[in-house]
């Protein structure tokens, strides 16, 4: 098992944004994605990361990338650093080692401030939704539904991008307003497709996608008026084509469970994080930074159900 990287610094290269796990550099025309092997929880990053995660993340969105792309395009480019390493700065091309495969070069585009969610089950939020309203991001659901049941159908329940503290769970209603109705029904029709096919593939390796969240950005916008444009008429304009960017389905966007021990009425055992929180939950932690330091055994654990669900996902 290869060390765990927490940070990444790469001398003369400017660095865009530092997120819970990913660290974002300006090639000029493209993007470089470094995905860490830091873990975060209830908004929180721990101190300790997990080893292998980051290369998970990364092979994991690489796959899912080409294997939706008939659905709609993505930002991907390559995870092949050394096959580019001539056309990369020199100060890239000199830590290609310990950035391959966990790495990929994607096209620039401007994110959309709305995350897509897609629940398949109840779970998280929307469960503690539901007990309250009987409804999960203004869809009404049946009487009698209990933690972890399979919705009539899945549902699209956006949410709001927050930068600190946490995210905000909206209605379709809201999000047509933050990014203009046609946009809006477009990435929830493409958000539904993409649920619905991936859950259908991973049903024949195992594996139930409770739900998923999406992130899509419109390439080639330089700036607002092209997000105007694409409010207006879908992605008619050449400079406002809708893609699918940052990761995807991928055990930091997703619930997956194991479908052999699938029983309604309480958790599920899962190939993600999950298993970090449910550790947390007994610990007397108000749940702000800092956070607790995972123990050797959570650590090793979680790396275990991360490689396995890209084991399960990617073999052939």
């Amino acid at each position: 098992m290869t060390n765990a990287i927490a940070q990444v610094e790469i001398p003369g290269l400017t660095k865009l944004k530092s997120g819970k796990v990913r660290e974002v550099f300006d090639l000029g025309d493209v993007l470089l994605f470094v995905a860490t092997d830091r873990i975060s929880a209830f908004d929180v990053i721990l101190p300790n990361p997990i080893p292998e995660k980051g290369r998970v993340l990364t092979a994991l969105s690489e796959f899912w990338f080409r294997k939706t792309s008939h659905i709609v395009e993505n930002h991907f480019i390559t995870s092949d650093l050394v096959g580019r390493a001539s056309r990369l700065p020199q100060s890239v091309a000199t830590e290609t080692s310990a950035l391959q495969g966990r790495s990929m070069l994607v096209r620039k585009c401007q994110p959309l401030p709305v995350e897509c969610v897609v629940r398949g089950y109840l779970a998280g939020s929307g469960l503690k939704e539901y007990k309250q309203t009987r409804m999960v991001g203004g869809h009404r659901l049946p009487e009698g539904l209990v933690e972890s049941s399979q919705l009539p159908h899945p549902i699209f329940t956006p949410a709001t991008k927050a930068e600190t503290g946490h995210d905000e769970n909206i209605d379709f209603a809201r999000c047509a307003q933050i990014i203009g109705r046609p946009l809006a029904e477009k990435v929830r029709d493409i958000s539904l497709a993409l649920y619905r096919y991936a859950s259908d593939y991973a049903a024949q390796r195992g594996i139930i996608i409770a739900d998923t969240k999406f992130e899509f950005g419109l390439l080639e916008c330089a700036d607002s008026s092209a997000l105007s444009s694409e409010r207006q008429s879908g992605d008619k304009s050449p400079h406002s084509k809708l893609i699918l960017i940052d990761e995807v389905l991928t055990p930091d966007s997703s619930r997956f469970w194991p479908a052999a021990t699938y029983a309604p009425g309480k958790p599920q055992p899962s190939f993600d994080k999950q298993f970090v929180r449910d550790y947390l939950e007994t610990l007397a932690w108000d749940k702000t930074a800092p956070g607790p330091v995972l123990p050797d055994d959570v650590v090793r654990k979680t790396t275990e159900k991360y490689l396995e669900a890209l084991t399960r996902l990617t073999a052939h």
